[in-house]
């Protein structure tokens, strides 16, 4: 009798504290699931060759803007599915434009940040504000955001990693061979696919002004959504060295550094070049970084 009681109350307290642990548990809100498709688009209408377009530029920007792209990349890399996944979703993206950049220290319209990546997540040129494809661009994210208002768009961005155990870059670069990174990324970084698997450094990857390139964002990036079929099985301190030893390779450079965050605000965490030549050479040290957390919070042994 007193074996059945004792055995209840340990299940009472497994359930209580169970219940506890959900009920802290904060998801992130899903994008609305009626979104609008390209394929029932009207022929006859007018916007439907533009918006079409648009989607051929988001999801294989290098193939069809070859001339305005500087590496092996699309939207698409980052932004899954067109844009219409949890993948970073552009779902709803337009009605937060016109917005205040204070990287740039401006006010950027949806056109201004189409050009932002371009010229540093696709390490190439601007797009002319009248040209048929950003007019095409921009067409395709309006379509997907149709019917979205501009208070119904927390699912937007990406949730960086506020707190970034101390990376090891070692242990990053053997976790890029244990966690099979190299079946969609190529074992030199190189990539496989600019949707499948995009170059994560290199030439063809994305430069180091490119907001990819702070180790919050690649961290928090790597943790929420990779391994591409186990999202979300990475510890804070694996997808932090896995992405201190992504950053620490070599990619295109980004001239503006000395124009941006010109009125402060600098995140302290973009690796630039000079960075990147200290973490090779081992004498970088991580806890400089603010957001960085000197000891780690995780045992690989456990």
């Amino acid at each position: 009798m007193r074996e059945g009681k004792f055995l209840f109350f340990i299940l009472l307290i497994l359930v209580v504290s169970a219940c506890s642990q959900d009920a802290t548990v904060q998801e992130k809100p899903g994008i609305p699931e009626n979104i609008p498709s390209v394929e029932d688009l009207d022929p006859d209408d007018p916007m439907t060759p533009y918006i079409k377009y648009g989607e051929d530029i988001f999801n294989e920007t290098a193939t069809v803007l070859p001339e305005r792209t500087g590496n092996k990349m699309s939207c698409a890399s980052c932004h899954a599915d067109g844009g219409v996944s949890n993948t970073i979703s552009m779902v709803g993206v337009t009605t937060n434009y016109p917005a205040y950049r204070p990287r740039e220290n401006t006010i950027f319209t949806i056109e201004d940040r189409i050009n932002g990546c371009m010229k540093r997540s696709m390490d190439g040129e601007a797009l002319e504000f009248e040209s048929e494809e950003m007019r095409a661009i921009t067409a395709y994210l309006t379509h997907i955001s149709e019917d979205i208002k501009k208070d119904d768009t927390e699912w937007l961005g990406l949730d960086s990693m506020e707190e970034i155990p101390e990376p090891d870059v070692d242990r990053g670069e053997d976790l890029y061979v244990e966690k099979n990174c190299m079946s969609c990324h190529a074992t030199d970084g190189s990539g496989k696919g600019m949707t499948s698997g995009p170059p994560l450094w290199g030439d063809d990857s994305f430069n180091d002004g490119a907001g990819m390139n702070r180790l919050s964002n690649a961290a928090g990036f790597i943790q929420e959504y990779m391994p591409r079929y186990d999202p979300g099985s990475l510890t804070d301190q694996e997808a932090a060295d896995i992405a201190a030893f992504l950053l620490s390779q070599e990619r295109p450079v980004w001239e503006g550094h000395d124009e941006d965050w010109e009125e402060g605000g600098r995140p302290p965490d973009i690796i630039t070049q000079e960075r990147r030549e200290q973490i090779r050479n081992g004498t970088f040290d991580w806890t400089e970084l603010d957001n960085v957390v000197p000891e780690k919070k995780y045992d690989y042994e456990k």
